[in-house]
């Protein structure tokens, strides 16, 4: 195992310099790039050996949020990170007074429904979440929407 491997992240926000290298993470990952720049200060990345082996971020919709972005290295993938970075989320999420997250993904339901997730159907998600470029295109029909209650999470745990 390489020591970039054997490293556990740091998380920190994202800055401006570090667009490109999530760009290209969300590039490679087959992710929607659209309207995620807009959403710059709500990402967080982890870093491990001086560079960035994940990313997501939280769009804030009044007392909800949309999860988006998230993405893993693939030589880090199935490492835990992933867990990691999604409970620093829910930790600014509940810092920040959201109640519901919501996300919609074409290949993790599997990770997001360890975490809490269910799928919820359209006509449940906020208007204000709604008109998220996510929502509007960004990802396709066919994605699942999901979503979990951050005030059952905290019961459950």
């Amino acid at each position: 195992m390489s020591s970039m491997q054997a490293e556990f992240p740091t998380f920190r926000p994202a800055t401006p310099a570090d667009w490109p290298t999530i760009e290209t993470l969300l590039t490679e990952a087959g992710l929607p790039r659209e309207g995620a720049h807009d959403h710059l200060a709500g990402f967080l990345v982890g870093e491990a050996g001086g560079a960035i082996v994940c990313a997501g971020a939280l769009e804030h919709y009044g007392a909800a949020a949309l999860l988006r972005s998230v993405v893993v290295v693939p030589d880090r993938q199935g490492s835990g990170i992933g867990g990691h970075l999604f409970d620093a989320l829910k930790a600014i999420a509940d810092a920040r007074g959201i109640g519901k997250l919501y996300l919609l993904t074409t290949t993790a339901a599997t990770f997001f429904a360890r975490r809490g997730f269910s799928e919820d159907a359209r006509a449940a998600v906020p208007a204000a979440v709604l008109v998220s470029r996510e929502f509007q295109g960004a990802c396709p029909a066919s994605a699942t929407l999901m979503s979990c209650s951050l005030r059952d999470l905290h019961r459950a745990a």
